[in-house]
């Protein structure tokens, strides 16, 4: 189990805050996701509840992360926001140790998250990247390189996003006409949680077909 007490000051730490989640199924040995921020929120932020409430239905351990310093990297170049960002999340990673045969850890990141892009691809490991910032060298770099498969989530309305390009970088993409990097939609707030809903289903559509499969390999639409 993760110690929060027993990370350096300068990483990030566990928060081990009780959710009101789902009723999950038996955990999974092994079976892991870690929640990585964006700049604004913590990570219980809807989007990453919603994903994090669907891995966890799946028998994945839920470690969420929350940045010790969030003001820290606004002022930072693209290139040492993904260190700050790497300082914070590989302490996490390494107190999990080292994964079980066909078990890695599942990355979730939101956003400022997405510069831990380079863990995932250093590290082979799965990930979902919701409104990733496509528009940094560093994410879009370490996203070309990627072996392991990730889910990427935006809109068209996010001046960070960039369709064509994440269908270039993955296989696996979700894009929301009109909205915006917090995946709002114009119109009613009913409209955006029917957006919520819609990446909630492909976040369980990608689980469920590509990286925890629990029944024979099937092609997963993403829309």
């Amino acid at each position: 189990m993760i110690d929060p007490a027993r990370l350096s000051a300068t990483s990030a730490t566990v928060d081990a805050a009780a959710t009101n989640r789902p009723n999950s199924s038996e955990v999974v040995p092994g079976r892991t996701a870690v929640l990585v921020p964006g700049g604004r929120n913590g990570p219980h932020a809807p989007l990453l509840m919603f994903s994090a409430d669907a891995a966890e239905a799946r028998g994945a351990q839920i470690w969420p992360i929350s940045w010790t310093r969030r003001e820290d990297p606004v002022d930072l170049t693209p290139g040492e926001r993904e260190a700050w960002v790497v300082s914070q999340v590989e302490p996490v990673l390494n107190e999990l140790g080292d994964p079980q045969a066909g078990s890695s850890p599942l990355l979730i990141g939101k956003s400022l998250g997405s510069h831990a892009a380079v863990i995932a691809m250093k590290r082979m490991l799965p990930a979902v990247w919701l409104t990733p910032l496509l528009t940094a060298d560093p994410v879009v770099a370490a996203l070309r390189q990627a072996t392991a498969p990730c889910l990427l989530v935006g809109g068209t309305a996010d001046p960070f996003w960039d369709g064509p390009l994440a269908r270039q970088l993955s296989a696996y993409v979700l894009e929301v006409e009109g909205a915006n990097h917090g995946m709002y939609v114009p119109g009613p707030l009913a409209s955006s949680a029917s957006v919520l809903g819609q990446v909630a289903t492909v976040v369980e559509e990608f689980l469920d077909g590509v990286l925890w499969p629990t029944t024979p390999a099937r092609d997963v639409d993403l829309g």
